[in-house]
C-alpha cells in the first residue's frame, strides 16, 4: 500500500463525518466488564457480544472503522462468517490493537511502558492478510507527584514512533494513542501542560522515525481535570482547553484526531466532543484536521448493561449501541444535545 493509499484510508476513517468504535478490549478487561454486569466470562459469550456489535443494523452510518483484539479478529458469527468480513461488507474498516499492554517502567516507580515491539513486523503482516487496514497502540502517561518523568514520556514516544513506522511499512494506518490518564487530583491546567509536553515528544519521535503524518491518526485524551480534583470545569472550558492544546502541538499534516473517551460517562463524552466541533465550526477557527471519536465504553456500556449475556436482549442492546453511535456522529457536526438522550 502506497503512502497515498494510507492517507486515503486515514481520511475514510476520520474525515468522513463518522468515528471509530473501539472493541479491542483484552480478554481480561472484557471479562471484568462482563463480571460487573453478571455475564459469563468465557470465550463464547465474548464472541456472542462481539457478534451483537458487528451486526448492529445501520452501524456504518455512524461508524467508519472498528478496532478489534487478536481474539476478535479471528472470531466470527455463529454461522462461521468472520467478523472482518461482516464489518467490511457493512462498509466498516477493520482495525487491530497490536500492543501487548503497559508494564512497569524500570527505574521509574509509578510509571509504565507499553510493550509489543518484538515480533511486531511479522504480526502486522499477518493482520494485513486477515483483513485489517489500520492498527492501534496505546501508551499511558500518569500525572502525580513528580510524574510524568522525561524518561517515561520519552520511552513511550519512541515506542509509539517505532510502531507507527512498522505499520506504514506493512500498509496499515497507525493510530497513535498517547493517553494522559484521568486518575489523580491534578487540575485541568496541569493536564494541559502534560498533554502538550507528551504530544511534543511523540511528534518529535515520529519525525525522527520517518513516519508520514498524512497517514496517521492521533488518538489523544481530552484535556480534563483529574477525577479527584475538587474543581470541575464546564463542558465549554474543557473543549476550549483541548482545542487550544492541539493547535499548539499537532502538525497540520496529521490526517485527523479521534479522541479516546478514557472512562468518561457516555453523555458527557458526547457533549465535550460536540463543544469542540462547535469551536471548529465557529467563525475564524479553521482547524487543520477533523475532530472525530474513537470510543469504547462511551459507546458500548449502555448496550452491555442491557445485554448482560442474555440472547433475548440482543435487539435492545443493539438499539442502545446504535443510539450512542448516532449521538456521537451528531457531535461531529456540533448537532448533539441532551434532548437526543430522551428520544
Amino acid at each position: 500500500m502506497t503512502m497515498l493509499e494510507l492517507a486515503a484510508t486515514a481520511h475514510q476513517l476520520v474525515g468522513s463525518g463518522k468515528g471509530l468504535l473501539a472493541m479491542d478490549e483484552s480478554n481480561g478487561t472484557c471479562d471484568k466488564r462482563f463480571a460487573a454486569v453478571g455475564a459469563p466470562q468465557t470465550e463464547e459469550p465474548r464472541r456472542a457480544y462481539r457478534e451483537l456489535i458487528a451486526t448492529t443494523p445501520r452501524l456504518s452510518e455512524s461508524i467508519s472503522g472498528a478496532i478489534l483484539y487478536d481474539e476478535t479478529i479471528r472470531q466470527g458469527k455463529k454461522d462461521g462468517t468472520r467478523f472482518v468480513q461482516v464489518l467490511t461488507d457493512a462498509g466498516i474498516i477493520p482495525g487491530i490493537k497490536v500492543d501487548t499492554g503497559a508494564k512497569p517502567l524500570a527505574g521509574h516507580p509509578g510509571e509504565a511502558i507499553t510493550e509489543g515491539l518484538d515480533g511486531l513486523r511479522a504480526r502486522l503482516r499477518d493482520y494485513f492478510q486477515i483483513g485489517a487496514r489500520f492498527a492501534k497502540w496505546r501508551a499511558v502517561i500518569a500525572i502525580g507527584d513528580g510524574l510524568p518523568s522525561r524518561g517515561c514520556v520519552g520511552a513511550n514516544a519512541h515506542a509509539l514512533a517505532r510502531y507507527a513506522a512498522l505499520c506504514q511499512e506493512a500498509g496499515l494506518v497507525p493510530i497513535v494513542e498517547p493517553e494522559v490518564l484521568m486518575a489523580g487530583e491534578h487540575t485541568l491546567e496541569r493536564c494541559q501542560d502534560v498533554t502538550e509536553a507528551t504530544l511534543h515528544g511523540v511528534f518529535n519521535e515520529l519525525y525522527a522515525q520517518g513516519v508520514i503524518l498524512e497517514g496517521i491518526i492521533l488518538k489523544p485524551n481530552m484535556v480534563l481535570p483529574g477525577l479527584n480534583c475538587p474543581h470541575r470545569q464546564t463542558v465549554a472550558e474543557v473543549a476550549a482547553a483541548t482545542v487550544r492544546s492541539l493547535l499548539r502541538v499537532v502538525p497540520a499534516a496529521v490526517a485527523g484526531i479521534a479522541f479516546l473517551s478514557g472512562g468518561q460517562a457516555s453523555e458527557l463524552a458526547s457533549a465535550r466532543l460536540n463543544a469542540m466541533n462547535l469551536i471548529a465550526r465557529s467563525e475564524g477557527a479553521q482547524l487543520p484536521w477533523p475532530l472525530a471519536f474513537s470510543f469504547a465504553r462511551a459507546i458500548q456500556q449502555p448496550a452491555l448493561e442491557i445485554w448482560r449475556g442474555q440472547e433475548r436482549q440482543v435487539e435492545a442492546a443493539q438499539q442502545a449501541l446504535a443510539h450512542r453511535a448516532i449521538c456521537n456522529k451528531a457531535a461531529l457536526q456540533g448537532e448533539y444535545s441532551a434532548a437526543m438522550e430522551r428520544t
